[in-house]
């Protein structure tokens, strides 16, 4: 991240991403911080000047640029004041740039939201962040009003700060969704609506330039925008970092599953990058059954192709709803002889009575550890022996940095090189 920049990004935190938010900036802080030390370090290098008089230049040019040009702002009342002056890193002379752009969020008696932009926003890159699985107690109205908002309530609340945003003179507009609401909803079987494609048409026509979020279900609903772009982010190399740490990686035991038909792919690329062998579990499905809860599904028959016996199973998947699929898949790898069930999930939803069942199968054995991220605020989640959780803010943090500077993000959506090199050593 270039210095002399990051005064026209800004973050903008819905109330379900505040938490998620706060930990992306806390990255973006430090990646600024060590780009400015770094900076500091090769220009003193460089024109052979102290370092301290590097600083003291840089920050005067921050200052012409930043403050110099509008000294002076207007408070609530149109009074004229000292505009506020950036806070300094603590062992340095900078001026650190304020990520985090204040917002309002209200919601009225009717169920109708409002945001707004406490501060100028105009020719920023902003950055809107929200959580739509966030189902714990919100605050609004300046924290007079706790309310739990379903995924649609968390929608609308996006897409108005999409408008507010706009309507503020932001330069670029991005969205950043760790969980895309309606992934499921990709394709059309009848008389249904597409609706995944819907979501993001209508962030679309809001003026959302670029839609950031993590393992899509589908990447075909990317392709149906006409001028927003997607970018998907993986958190392949989050997981397989945790999943060294608990297991032995290159023992001959180890085999990677799918745990049905849709997830080929993805454990193809764990089993590819680890040299490991691929099982496939084979569902019949009762399309004519909507899965209520993990115990109720629509299975009706399950094969396996490839050995479990006496293995070590690793399963992956982009998301768990209420788990019965791979409730069932973990069943069965026991039944069939496997030593020990591990799974990893990008976006752990848990949705309903999941995690009491998740908790009775723990206690019967049939998995030894699940790994998610922390693209979906879970308080319960975390406190279960069963559970551990991999950070992926960073991960955003980094595309984020990398967007508002017009640089290459290929490195981060395609993280096979940096997984190979990282672990084929280790392995």
């Amino acid at each position: 991240m270039y210095y002399s920049n990051p005064a026209n990004l800004a973050i903008v935190a819905c109330p379900g991403g505040e938490s998620f938010a706060n930990q992306v900036i806390a990255h973006l802080e430090k990646q600024y911080h060590n780009a400015f030390n770094a900076t500091v370090e090769d220009m003193s290098r460089r024109f052979k000047t102290d370092p301290e008089d590097v600083i003291k230049r840089i920050d005067f040019i921050n200052e012409i640029t930043t403050i110099g040009m509008n000294p002076h702002e207007q408070d609530e009342d149109g009074e004229i004041t000292d505009a506020d002056t950036h806070p300094r890193c603590p062992d340095t002379q900078l001026h650190a740039p304020q990520f985090k752009a204040p917002a309002r969020f209200t919601m009225f008696p009717n169920g109708e939201f409002k945001a707004e932009i406490l501060k100028s926003i105009r020719g920023k890159n902003i950055f809107i962040i929200q959580d739509v699985e966030n189902h714990y107690p919100l605050k609004f109205n300046d924290g007079t009003l706790t309310k739990e908002l379903t995924v649609n309530d968390h929608l609308m609340v996006a897409y108005v700060t999409v408008d507010a945003v706009r309507q503020a003179g932001a330069h670029s507009v991005t969205v950043v969704v760790p969980t895309y609401p309606y992934a499921r909803q990709h394709k059309r079987k009848g008389r249904e609506g597409v609706t995944a494609n819907r979501i993001g048409r209508i962030f679309e026509s809001l003026g959302a330039n670029c839609l950031i979020t993590l393992d899509i279900h589908s990447r075909d609903i990317g392709n149906s925008f006409c001028r927003m772009r997607l970018e998907n982010l993986h958190a392949s190399y989050q997981i397989i970092r945790k999943l060294s740490h608990i297991v032995s990686l290159d023992s001959e035991d180890f085999v990677v599953a799918a745990p049905d038909t849709g997830s080929i792919d993805r454990n193809k690329f764990y089993a590819t990058a680890l040299k490991k062998p691929l099982a496939l579990i084979y569902k019949e499905r009762d399309y004519s059954r909507v899965t209520k809860d993990a115990m109720d599904n629509n299975i009706a028959d399950i094969k396996l192709l490839g050995n479990v016996k006496d293995k070590i199973v690793f399963m992956a998947d982009d998301m768990l709803g209420t788990g019965g699929t791979l409730l069932k898949a973990m069943e069965f790898l026991k039944e069939q002889g496997a030593k020990k069930v591990l799974c990893a999930i990008s976006l752990p939803l848990f949705s309903g009575k999941a995690i009491e069942f998740f908790d009775k199968a723990y206690q019967a054995g049939l998995f030894y550890r699940i790994i998610g991220t922390n693209a979906v605020y879970h308080e319960d989640l975390l406190a279960r022996e069963w559970y551990l959780s991999v950070d992926v803010t960073k991960l955003f943090a980094q595309i984020i940095s990398r967007i508002h500077q017009g640089l290459s993000i290929s490195s981060i959506l395609d993280n096979r090189d940096v997984i190979v090199k990282s672990f084929t050593k280790k392995i």
